[in-house]
């Protein structure tokens, strides 16, 4: 058996409930969850090369508010809460850029501590429960911040790991990782995955896309699949292509007997396999 965890980045208070409804239906219908990374106070002024807008702001709207909690949004929190087959993921607290560097790649321990948890006050003050996976903003980790996430996390899902950006008292077990080249490992109680990259992204061709992600999944027990809820809307319009790519791939994983598509509260429980030694 092969397990799927599908991670899709970036909801935040100004995701339009339509776009997810559009892209994940048939998920849901087929009883498939779907775990959203969910940012707690969105920073509406991140941008990326020339003044461009992040694209999970897409539907911005003229929002002049710097920091939106996902509480302010009910009606996408009342969606969420109506679709069991959402579950949510802490994204860290804001996704927002400081000094040049990703928000959990700081070294400040004090602030680190106070976004997590603010982070997880304000996810469940808006109803959404409190999270024990943790994925932080582009994968990114300072060795700070690696370790007090994993203090109040069971599992921390991100892209790769390496060296600098984990504790220097981990890297035994992480040399051992590495022998015995496995995708994910684990420090005492908390599981750390990674993911073989975003196979479904407007940076591929729709046409191979479904094709690459059956071959991944071959090699790997468990395997993160992560998207981005605004990879599809980009300029607010839909790429039909690319949604129906994801809609296809909705189909293979539901009628594969061979895969079983799973949340990570069921990794948290003990209930997956995760590790490809075992």
């Amino acid at each position: 058996m092969r397990y799927v965890v599908l991670r899709d980045d970036d909801t935040n208070a100004l995701t339009p409930v339509e776009y997810l409804e559009r892209l994940y239906r048939p998920f849901l219908d087929r009883g498939l969850p779907v775990n959203l990374a969910t940012i707690p106070n969105v920073c509406t002024d991140v941008t990326y090369g020339e003044g461009i807008s992040e694209g999970y702001l897409v539907a911005k709207n003229g929002a002049a508010q710097k920091l939106i909690p996902m509480g302010e949004n009910q009606k996408l929190v009342a969606y969420l809460r109506a679709n069991s087959g959402y579950h949510i993921v802490q994204h860290g607290y804001s996704h927002e850029i400081i000094d040049g560097k990703c928000e959990f790649d700081q070294r400040d321990r004090a602030q680190i501590v106070r976004r997590i948890a603010v982070g997880r006050t304000l996810l469940r003050e808006a109803g959404l429960g409190t999270s024990r996976t943790f994925v932080a903003p582009y994968d990114r980790f300072s060795p700070v911040s690696m370790a007090e996430v994993a203090k109040r996390f069971q599992v921390i899902s991100t892209g790769w790991f390496e060296w600098r950006r984990m504790p220097a008292r981990w890297w035994p077990r992480f040399a051992a990782k590495k022998f015995r080249r496995t995708p994910h490992w684990n420090v005492g109680s908390t599981i750390l995955l990674s993911h073989p990259g975003c196979y479904l992204s407007y940076h591929r061709p729709c046409a191979t896309v479904l094709d690459e992600l059956r071959a991944s999944l071959t090699r790997r027990r468990l395997t993160v699949l992560v998207t981005h809820w605004w990879e599809f809307f980009r300029d607010n319009m839909p790429n039909e292509s690319m949604i129906a790519v994801l809609h296809k791939t909705a189909e293979f994983l539901a009628n594969d007997p061979e895969i079983r598509v799973v949340s990570f509260e069921d990794v948290e429980q003990g209930n997956v396999p995760w590790d490809d030694g075992d």
